[in-house]
Protein backbone atom coordinates (compact mmCIF):
# COMPACT_ATOMS: atom_id res chain seq x y z
CA UNK A 1 0.00 0.00 0.00
CA UNK A 2 1.36 3.43 -0.89
CA UNK A 3 1.85 6.10 1.74
CA UNK A 4 -0.80 8.21 0.00
CA UNK A 5 -3.45 5.54 0.65
CA UNK A 6 -2.70 5.20 4.41
CA UNK A 7 -4.17 7.36 7.19
CA UNK A 8 -2.08 10.46 7.86
CA UNK A 9 0.82 9.23 10.01
CA UNK A 10 1.47 10.85 13.36
CA UNK A 11 5.10 9.87 13.95
CA UNK A 12 7.71 12.58 13.57
CA UNK A 13 9.66 10.56 10.98
CA UNK A 14 6.55 9.93 8.89
CA UNK A 15 5.56 13.60 8.98
CA UNK A 16 9.10 14.61 7.97
CA UNK A 17 8.94 12.11 5.10
CA UNK A 18 5.64 13.53 3.88
CA UNK A 19 7.05 17.07 4.01
CA UNK A 20 10.03 15.90 1.94
CA UNK A 21 7.64 14.31 -0.55
CA UNK A 22 5.72 17.56 -0.97
CA UNK A 23 9.00 19.44 -1.34
CA UNK A 24 10.03 17.06 -4.13
CA UNK A 25 6.60 17.17 -5.74
CA UNK A 26 6.65 20.96 -5.92
CA UNK A 27 10.37 21.04 -6.83
CA UNK A 28 11.14 23.20 -3.82
CA UNK A 29 14.62 24.22 -5.01
CA UNK A 30 13.37 25.37 -8.40
CA UNK A 31 10.33 27.05 -6.84
CA UNK A 32 12.63 28.91 -4.45
CA UNK A 33 14.55 30.30 -7.43
CA UNK A 34 11.23 31.29 -9.02
CA UNK A 35 10.27 33.19 -5.87
CA UNK A 36 13.69 34.89 -5.67
CA UNK A 37 13.41 35.96 -9.31
CA UNK A 38 9.97 37.39 -8.61
CA UNK A 39 11.38 39.27 -5.64
CA UNK A 40 14.04 40.83 -7.88
CA UNK A 41 11.37 42.02 -10.31
CA UNK A 42 9.30 43.39 -7.43
CA UNK A 43 12.33 45.20 -5.98
CA UNK A 44 13.07 47.09 -9.19
CA UNK A 45 9.41 47.96 -9.74
CA UNK A 46 9.00 49.12 -6.14
CA UNK A 47 12.12 51.27 -6.39
CA UNK A 48 10.79 52.94 -9.52
CA UNK A 49 7.40 53.57 -7.92
CA UNK A 50 8.87 54.82 -4.64
CA UNK A 51 7.35 51.90 -2.72
CA UNK A 52 9.03 50.19 0.26
CA UNK A 53 11.18 47.24 -0.78
CA UNK A 54 9.91 45.10 2.11
CA UNK A 55 6.19 45.13 2.87
CA UNK A 56 3.08 42.99 3.28
CA UNK A 57 2.43 43.64 -0.41
CA UNK A 58 5.74 41.94 -1.25
CA UNK A 59 4.95 38.97 1.00
CA UNK A 60 1.59 38.54 -0.74
CA UNK A 61 3.31 38.64 -4.14
CA UNK A 62 5.93 36.05 -3.23
CA UNK A 63 3.35 33.82 -1.56
CA UNK A 64 1.14 33.79 -4.65
CA UNK A 65 4.03 33.24 -7.05
CA UNK A 66 5.35 30.42 -4.87
CA UNK A 67 1.97 28.70 -4.81
CA UNK A 68 1.51 28.99 -8.56
CA UNK A 69 5.08 27.90 -9.35
CA UNK A 70 4.97 24.96 -6.97
CA UNK A 71 1.62 23.85 -8.38
CA UNK A 72 2.88 23.92 -11.95
CA UNK A 73 5.94 21.92 -10.89
CA UNK A 74 3.69 19.32 -9.24
CA UNK A 75 1.52 18.98 -12.35
CA UNK A 76 4.68 18.61 -14.44
CA UNK A 77 5.73 15.68 -12.26
CA UNK A 78 2.27 14.14 -12.61
CA UNK A 79 2.47 14.40 -16.40
CA UNK A 80 6.00 12.95 -16.45
CA UNK A 81 5.73 10.30 -13.74
CA UNK A 82 6.33 7.42 -16.16
CA UNK A 83 9.28 9.23 -17.74
CA UNK A 84 10.76 10.04 -14.33
CA UNK A 85 10.67 6.34 -13.45
CA UNK A 86 13.10 5.61 -16.32
CA UNK A 87 15.74 8.18 -15.37
CA UNK A 88 18.20 7.80 -12.51
CA UNK A 89 18.06 11.46 -11.46
CA UNK A 90 14.26 11.41 -11.05
CA UNK A 91 13.26 7.82 -10.28
CA UNK A 92 13.27 8.42 -6.50
CA UNK A 93 10.62 11.14 -6.69
CA UNK A 94 7.40 10.43 -4.74
CA UNK A 95 5.21 9.64 -7.77
CA UNK A 96 7.49 7.10 -9.55
CA UNK A 97 8.17 5.30 -6.27
CA UNK A 98 4.49 5.18 -5.30
CA UNK A 99 5.00 7.12 -2.06
CA UNK A 100 2.32 9.45 -3.41
CA UNK A 101 -0.47 8.61 -5.87
CA UNK A 102 -0.93 10.37 -9.20
CA UNK A 103 -4.38 11.50 -8.05
CA UNK A 104 -2.91 13.01 -4.89
CA UNK A 105 -0.23 14.84 -6.87
CA UNK A 106 -2.73 16.11 -9.45
CA UNK A 107 -5.13 17.47 -6.82
CA UNK A 108 -2.29 19.22 -4.99
CA UNK A 109 -0.91 20.64 -8.23
CA UNK A 110 -4.25 21.95 -9.50
CA UNK A 111 -5.08 23.46 -6.11
CA UNK A 112 -1.76 25.29 -5.83
CA UNK A 113 -1.70 26.49 -9.45
CA UNK A 114 -5.25 27.85 -9.47
CA UNK A 115 -5.16 29.17 -5.91
CA UNK A 116 -1.87 30.96 -6.54
CA UNK A 117 -3.23 32.70 -9.64
CA UNK A 118 -6.48 33.65 -7.88
CA UNK A 119 -4.55 34.94 -4.89
CA UNK A 120 -2.34 37.12 -7.07
CA UNK A 121 -5.30 38.39 -9.06
CA UNK A 122 -7.50 39.16 -6.06
CA UNK A 123 -5.00 40.41 -3.47
CA UNK A 124 -2.68 42.24 -5.90
CA UNK A 125 -4.01 42.89 -9.41
CA UNK A 126 -5.71 40.96 -12.25
CA UNK A 127 -2.74 41.32 -14.64
CA UNK A 128 -0.43 39.36 -12.35
CA UNK A 129 -3.03 36.66 -11.86
CA UNK A 130 -3.59 36.22 -15.60
CA UNK A 131 0.15 36.24 -16.32
CA UNK A 132 0.60 33.54 -13.68
CA UNK A 133 -1.98 31.37 -15.44
CA UNK A 134 -0.33 32.05 -18.80
CA UNK A 135 3.04 31.00 -17.38
CA UNK A 136 1.60 27.72 -16.09
CA UNK A 137 -0.15 27.09 -19.42
CA UNK A 138 3.05 27.56 -21.43
CA UNK A 139 4.97 25.31 -19.05
CA UNK A 140 2.41 22.51 -18.88
CA UNK A 141 0.56 22.60 -22.21
CA UNK A 142 3.48 23.39 -24.51
CA UNK A 143 6.91 22.82 -22.97
CA UNK A 144 6.16 19.59 -21.06
CA UNK A 145 4.63 17.59 -23.97
CA UNK A 146 7.14 19.02 -26.49
CA UNK A 147 10.00 17.44 -24.54
CA UNK A 148 9.00 14.10 -26.06
CA UNK A 149 8.65 15.53 -29.58
CA UNK A 150 11.33 18.05 -30.62
CA UNK A 151 14.36 19.95 -29.25
CA UNK A 152 12.45 23.21 -29.78
CA UNK A 153 11.08 22.48 -26.30
CA UNK A 154 14.10 24.29 -24.83
CA UNK A 155 13.20 27.50 -26.66
CA UNK A 156 9.52 27.24 -25.73
CA UNK A 157 10.37 26.45 -22.12
CA UNK A 158 12.50 29.57 -21.86
CA UNK A 159 9.34 31.74 -22.01
CA UNK A 160 7.69 30.50 -18.80
CA UNK A 161 11.16 30.19 -17.27
CA UNK A 162 11.73 33.93 -17.70
CA UNK A 163 8.33 35.03 -16.39
CA UNK A 164 8.86 35.10 -12.59
CA UNK A 165 10.71 38.44 -12.66
CA UNK A 166 7.90 39.87 -14.79
CA UNK A 167 5.34 38.60 -12.28
CA UNK A 168 7.25 40.37 -9.52
CA UNK A 169 7.26 43.58 -11.55
CA UNK A 170 3.55 43.53 -12.34
CA UNK A 171 2.76 42.59 -8.74
CA UNK A 172 4.24 45.93 -7.68
CA UNK A 173 3.27 48.13 -10.64
CA UNK A 174 0.13 46.51 -12.02
CA UNK A 175 1.42 46.99 -15.56
CA UNK A 176 4.21 46.00 -17.93
CA UNK A 177 7.12 48.37 -18.56
CA UNK A 178 10.33 48.23 -20.59
CA UNK A 179 12.28 47.43 -17.44
CA UNK A 180 10.22 44.27 -16.99
CA UNK A 181 10.98 43.32 -20.59
CA UNK A 182 14.71 43.81 -19.89
CA UNK A 183 14.56 41.48 -16.88
CA UNK A 184 12.64 38.94 -18.94
CA UNK A 185 15.23 39.13 -21.74
CA UNK A 186 18.15 38.56 -19.36
CA UNK A 187 16.65 35.43 -17.82
CA UNK A 188 15.37 34.21 -21.19
CA UNK A 189 18.82 34.28 -22.82
CA UNK A 190 20.62 33.03 -19.68
CA UNK A 191 18.53 29.87 -19.68
CA UNK A 192 20.11 28.51 -22.88
CA UNK A 193 23.70 27.99 -21.66
CA UNK A 194 22.22 26.90 -18.32
CA UNK A 195 19.78 24.30 -19.62
CA UNK A 196 21.97 23.12 -22.48
CA UNK A 197 24.67 22.36 -19.90
CA UNK A 198 22.12 20.30 -17.95
CA UNK A 199 21.02 18.48 -21.11
CA UNK A 200 24.69 17.86 -21.97
CA UNK A 201 25.50 16.54 -18.50
CA UNK A 202 22.43 14.27 -18.27
CA UNK A 203 22.25 13.31 -21.93
CA UNK A 204 22.12 9.56 -21.25
CA UNK A 205 19.36 10.01 -18.67
CA UNK A 206 17.28 12.07 -21.10
CA UNK A 207 17.85 9.48 -23.81
CA UNK A 208 16.58 6.75 -21.47
CA UNK A 209 13.44 8.81 -20.87
CA UNK A 210 13.05 9.50 -24.60
CA UNK A 211 13.22 13.24 -23.98
CA UNK A 212 14.33 14.87 -27.20
CA UNK A 213 16.73 17.47 -25.93
CA UNK A 214 19.27 18.64 -28.51
CA UNK A 215 22.21 16.58 -27.13
CA UNK A 216 19.99 13.47 -27.38
CA UNK A 217 18.99 14.13 -30.98
CA UNK A 218 22.51 15.15 -32.04
CA UNK A 219 24.95 13.31 -29.72
CA UNK A 220 28.07 14.73 -31.39
CA UNK A 221 27.34 17.96 -29.49
CA UNK A 222 28.14 20.35 -32.35
CA UNK A 223 24.72 22.00 -32.59
CA UNK A 224 24.48 22.27 -28.83
CA UNK A 225 27.97 23.78 -28.66
CA UNK A 226 27.14 26.44 -31.26
CA UNK A 227 24.02 27.45 -29.37
CA UNK A 228 25.78 27.59 -26.02
CA UNK A 229 28.41 29.97 -27.38
CA UNK A 230 25.91 32.04 -29.39
CA UNK A 231 23.62 32.63 -26.42
CA UNK A 232 26.56 33.31 -24.10
CA UNK A 233 27.70 36.03 -26.50
CA UNK A 234 24.17 37.44 -26.83
CA UNK A 235 23.81 37.53 -23.06
CA UNK A 236 26.51 40.22 -22.75
CA UNK A 237 24.68 43.05 -24.59
CA UNK A 238 21.32 41.96 -23.20
CA UNK A 239 22.57 42.39 -19.62
CA UNK A 240 23.59 45.97 -20.42
CA UNK A 241 19.99 47.03 -21.11
CA UNK A 242 19.30 47.90 -17.43
CA UNK A 243 22.03 50.56 -17.60
CA UNK A 244 20.36 52.32 -20.53
CA UNK A 245 16.93 52.01 -18.87
CA UNK A 246 18.15 53.69 -15.68
CA UNK A 247 17.97 50.58 -13.50
CA UNK A 248 21.67 50.31 -12.62
CA UNK A 249 24.91 52.26 -12.72
CA UNK A 250 28.57 51.97 -13.65
CA UNK A 251 29.51 49.32 -11.09
CA UNK A 252 26.80 47.06 -12.46
CA UNK A 253 27.96 47.81 -16.00
CA UNK A 254 31.50 46.70 -15.19
CA UNK A 255 30.32 43.67 -13.27
CA UNK A 256 27.92 42.58 -16.02
CA UNK A 257 30.70 42.75 -18.61
CA UNK A 258 33.11 40.75 -16.44
CA UNK A 259 30.48 38.16 -15.58
CA UNK A 260 29.47 37.83 -19.22
CA UNK A 261 33.06 37.35 -20.36
CA UNK A 262 33.62 34.79 -17.61
CA UNK A 263 30.53 32.77 -18.57
CA UNK A 264 31.53 32.94 -22.23
CA UNK A 265 34.98 31.59 -21.35
CA UNK A 266 33.50 28.62 -19.46
CA UNK A 267 31.14 28.00 -22.39
CA UNK A 268 34.05 28.09 -24.83
CA UNK A 269 36.03 25.59 -22.72
CA UNK A 270 33.19 23.12 -23.08
CA UNK A 271 32.49 23.66 -26.75
CA UNK A 272 36.14 23.78 -27.86
CA UNK A 273 36.67 20.13 -26.90
CA UNK A 274 35.04 18.75 -30.07
CA UNK A 275 34.20 15.54 -28.22
CA UNK A 276 30.94 13.56 -28.03
CA UNK A 277 28.46 14.70 -25.41
CA UNK A 278 28.84 11.53 -23.35
CA UNK A 279 32.64 11.65 -23.07
CA UNK A 280 33.88 12.03 -19.46
CA UNK A 281 35.86 15.21 -20.17
CA UNK A 282 32.99 16.99 -21.88
CA UNK A 283 30.60 15.96 -19.11
CA UNK A 284 32.96 17.42 -16.52
CA UNK A 285 33.17 20.71 -18.39
CA UNK A 286 29.38 20.73 -18.77
CA UNK A 287 29.22 20.48 -14.99
CA UNK A 288 31.58 23.48 -14.76
CA UNK A 289 29.29 25.48 -17.06
CA UNK A 290 26.23 24.49 -15.02
CA UNK A 291 27.90 25.70 -11.82
CA UNK A 292 29.05 28.91 -13.48
CA UNK A 293 25.56 29.67 -14.77
CA UNK A 294 24.03 29.06 -11.34
CA UNK A 295 26.50 31.50 -9.77
CA UNK A 296 26.21 34.03 -12.59
CA UNK A 297 22.55 35.05 -12.36
CA UNK A 298 22.22 35.84 -8.64
CA UNK A 299 25.46 37.86 -8.67
CA UNK A 300 24.22 39.81 -11.69
CA UNK A 301 20.92 40.67 -9.99
CA UNK A 302 22.62 41.53 -6.70
CA UNK A 303 24.88 43.98 -8.53
CA UNK A 304 21.86 45.49 -10.24
CA UNK A 305 19.97 45.85 -6.97
CA UNK A 306 22.90 47.36 -5.05
CA UNK A 307 24.03 49.80 -7.76
CA UNK A 308 21.23 52.17 -8.80
CA UNK A 309 21.85 54.58 -11.67
CA UNK A 310 22.76 57.43 -9.35
CA UNK A 311 25.98 55.56 -8.57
Amino acid sequence: MSLAAQPFPLSRAAVAGRVRDYAELTKARVTTLVVLSAWCGYYFAARKAGMPAISLHLINALFGVGMSGGGAAALNEVMEAKIDATMRRTQRRPLPTGRMSLWHGAVAGIFLTVSGALYLGYVLNPLTGWLSLLTSFLYLALYTPLKRVHPVCTFIGAFPGAMPAVLGWTAARGRLDLEAVALFAIVFVWQFPHFFSIAWLYRDDYAAGKIRMLPVVQPDGRSTARRIVAYSILLIPVTLAPVYLGMAGRIYLTGALLLGIGLLFVSWRLTSLHQPVSSPVSRERARHLLRASVIYLPILFILMMLNPISS
